[in-house]
């Protein structure tokens, strides 16, 4: 049967397209969830693996990218992920906080008001920046969401905007994110062999969690959000993706990373972003009129960053090629 239907080189195919290993199950979950979302919702292992499986491997994941981390590394990672999340942070709400500052709270400004400015630029994707992390970077650039994972939320965005600071930060939502992580390399530094064994996990898990991260999303957030959603969306990613990669090459010594690249993993938007401007407008009921607008915003900003930040990640992987540094990382970005 093989010899006569042939072979299709589907992985090698996959391995063409820049960050190809996440953006293309990613794209293929998006498409299917745009024209047919009903048929990944049959239920049973369909609807667990498909739809509903993005949050269990992202775990997977976690900890088995924890099991790599030695304890020489740990402190490594800790200083990444506060680097990368004060860049998120400050590079994310600058913009909303500038537009605000000079045109008024509820200014629109090429159609984005700064609610949704702030809403979607200073959260970023974890799953995302995980799989970027574990392809482009070493164990402790994957660490690093165990800080990074605090942006996850409207805290610093309240924080950050006037008038707004009535949100506490998700302790035991963070704590939760890092457990994984912790047994992970618990594990991995207590046996040698238990740390060869999750090593394939770290990629095995890439392509099935990003497939059901795509199935929930959707091409008519894009159209619903129209020209100002697809601009925030480029400008998450150009404002902090490569703000990301120019604060991380410039703040972790070169010695210590394997591809500065991995900086601009943290210009995406968060899935969770998208409920932002419902939590502003809760807090404080003058922006209730436009977090409606604000919110379908956020979600075309969401699919754009999905599927461009790995190219952006890739591009400058080897951008970094060509300027003579990490072997390794060319090697990364030739194989995803």
């Amino acid at each position: 049967m093989t010899s006569f239907l042939g072979k299709v080189p589907i992985l090698k195919t996959v391995y063409k397209v820049p960050g190809g290993l996440m953006v293309c199950p990613l794209v293929l979950g998006c498409i299917i969830n745009t024209f047919a979302p009903k048929a990944l919702e049959i239920g049973s292992f369909t609807t667990f693996l498909f739809k509903q499986g993005a949050m269990p491997l992202i775990a997977v994941l976690l900890f088995c990218s924890g099991a790599q981390i030695t304890v020489k590394t740990a402190g490594l990672a800790l200083y990444k992920g506060i680097v990368l999340n004060i860049a998120k942070v400050l590079l994310g709400v600058s913009l909303a906080l500038i537009i605000g500052k000079i045109y008024g709270q509820h200014a629109t400004w090429l159609g984005l008001t700064p609610l949704a400015l702030v809403s979607a630029m200073s959260n970023s994707n974890g799953g995302l920046y995980a799989a970027l992390a574990s392809r482009y970077g070493d164990d402790s650039d994957v660490g690093a969401i165990a800080i990074l994972s605090s942006n996850d939320g409207p805290f610093f965005e309240m924080a950050f905007m006037a008038g707004a600071g009535l949100a506490n930060i998700p302790w035991l939502t963070l704590l939760a994110v890092i457990v994984p992580i912790i047994i992970g390399m618990i594990i991995g530094n207590l046996d040698d062999d238990c740390r060869q064994f999750l090593k394939p996990g770290v990629m095995l898990s890439i392509p099935f969690f990003a497939f059901p991260l795509g199935a929930g999303l959707s091409f008519k957030q894009l159209v619903s959000a129209g020209p100002p959603g697809v601009l925030l969306g480029l400008l998450t990613m150009g404002v902090t993706g490569v703000g990301g990669y120019f604060v991380f090459k410039l703040l972790v010594p070169k010695k210590y990373r394997k591809n500065a690249a991995v900086g601009a993993a943290i210009g995406t938007s968060a899935g969770n972003s998208a409920a932002t401007p419902a939590a502003f407008a809760a807090a404080d009921p003058s922006f209730a009129s436009y977090a409606p607008v604000a919110t379908a915003q956020c979600g075309a900003s969401i699919v754009i960053t999905a599927i461009l930040t790995p190219l952006l990640v890739d591009f400058l992987t080897r951008l970094e090629g060509k300027k003579g540094g990490a072997p390794a990382a060319r090697q990364a970005g030739a194989e995803l």
